[in-house]
């Protein structure tokens, strides 16, 4: 079906001169004279596009966008006004409108405007969709994926996850391992047992032995009671031994012991104690180098790699970063009670484009900050933090190679500084002198724009005439 657009305004000529603007482009054109016949229309047809002057006698185009939000959420809204101010704009934005534009209203500007907000609501309502249908569709809890290596990884976890066999991860930091061995887990046979982690790096060497496998009363000084270490706890359950790289030589050579006999003694005890436990362990450390250089066992490692799970890093699945953005936006909107939505087109091709060192950690702390930003309730390019985007060191998003590009329809004022500073530095040579005159700004401001935008190269600006 075409899309629907509808069209509002008291001013029948201004009415008459819209919709005949958009004629030529296909749509399904629908127009009321006022915010009161708008509403019988709303109450009537689902409508793709509202647009909608801002000052009628009867209802304002505010309180016309107010109704539409609550009985048709999807619809995009787009104001006009012959009176435009800063505070009516930023009312209109923050009130939900996709777009605020001035009277008399350029046609091209218009259509653009007009394709622009379509493509939004199409976007959103496939995220909407994809969300609906994750856990049909995947069946582990938290992890989000469509990309292929995530596809193969699910059906991996699949397969072992029935088996008793020792599993290990390997993955960057962030990456999500722990959701890894939960989900192995969670679809094993043991997945009404317990499942116990504990990480290998965060403990102290000399306490780590105690927390493996448990003491005594009087073992050492403190010890005042019995205490059970993981694996007792985790008994006939899965036990998740995380950052295993790290774990000191001594106590490696005890872990081999026991995942060969299941058997073990608590710290100054004499029993030996027996518990049917699953290990799945993880690192981001190369082991075949700790190996050569002695900081892990090869007879361990042997031990622990009978089934080995790679966790792909972000970047090898760019095509998942929409899905956990917008999961990540509904948590933190939720935790931090914002009103966001989603995010603008650019600030979601920023961070496609962004390689992650930190993975899915450091996607989620940086949405957690842009949804805290955010003064709309769609997050924009300038509400991901200044630090994150000085260290993913990118260009922003361009659709038009040409120089007009620059200027495009849809670019903010920042994203339109930062694009002339980098073409002008790029035909200069990185000259900021030159630059800076072409520009018609200060050399000293010029300084503090290329670094807030990210443009620098880390080496001494080249100041020379």
């Amino acid at each position: 079906m075409n899309p629907r657009i509808l069209v509002v305004d008291d001013d029948l000529s201004s009415l008459e001169a819209t919709v005949e603007a958009l004629k030529r482009e296909g749509y399904d054109l629908l127009s009321a004279e006022g915010g009161r016949a708008a509403l019988k229309i709303l109450d009537e047809e689902n409508i793709d596009v509202l647009i909608t002057d801002q000052k009628m006698p009867d209802l304002s185009g505010i309180e016309l966008l107010k109704c539409v939000h609550t009985n048709q959420p999807y619809t995009q809204v787009i104001l006009l006004t012959a009176y435009g101010t800063v505070d009516s704009a930023v009312e209109a934005i923050q009130t939900g409108a996709v777009s605020y534009l001035e009277k008399p209203i350029k046609i091209d500007l218009l259509r653009q405007t007009v394709k622009n907000a379509l493509e939004k609501r199409t976007l959103f309502l496939q995220n909407i969709n994809l969300r609906e249908q994750l856990d049909d569709k995947f069946g582990f809890a938290n992890i989000i994926g469509t990309s292929k290596p995530m596809q193969a990884l699910f059906g991996t976890i699949r397969r072992v996850a029935a088996t008793n066999v020792t599993v290990f991860i390997t993955g960057e930091n962030g990456s999500g391992k722990e959701l890894i061995a939960k989900a192995v887990h969670n679809h094993s046979p043991r997945k009404d047992k317990p499942f116990t982690d504990i990480n290998c790096g965060a403990i102290h060497r000399e306490l780590v032995e105690g927390e493996l496998f448990g003491h005594e009363k009087g073992a050492f000084t403190g010890a005042t009671v019995r205490r059970l270490g993981v694996f007792e706890q985790a008994d006939s359950g899965t036990l998740f031994l995380d950052e295993i790289g790290e774990m000191a030589p001594e106590t490696q050579v005890k872990l081999l012991r026991v995942l060969e006999t299941q058997e073990f003694t608590r710290l100054g005890g004499a029993k030996n104690i027996h518990v049917d436990v699953r290990i799945i362990a993880a690192t981001n450390k190369d082991l075949d180098d700790a190996i050569k250089n002695k900081s892990f066992r090869e007879d361990l490692y042997h031990r622990i790699n009978r089934f080995p799970i790679r966790v792909p890093p972000l970047r090898e699945r760019r095509e998942d970063i929409p899905l956990l953005v917008n999961e990540f936006v509904r948590e933190f909107s939720k935790e931090h009670n914002q009103p966001i939505t989603d995010l603008a087109p650019d600030a979601m091709t920023y961070l496609k484009n962004t390689d992650w060192p930190g993975n899915i950690r450091q996607l989620r702390n940086v949405i957690e900050t842009a949804v805290i930003l955010a003064t709309t309730k769609t997050i924009q390019l300038w509400d991901l933090s200044p630090e994150f985007q000085n260290e993913a060191r990118l260009p922003l998003p361009i659709s038009d190679e040409s120089d007009e590009a620059v200027g495009r329809v849809g670019m903010t004022m920042k994203a339109i500084e930062r694009e002339a500073i980098r073409k002008t530095l790029e035909d200069t040579g990185g000259n900021k002198t030159r630059a800076a005159t072409i520009l018609k700004m200060g050399l000293r401001t010029l300084h503090r724009k290329v670094e807030t935008y990210g443009l620098g190269d880390g080496e001494e600006p080249r100041d020379d005439a």
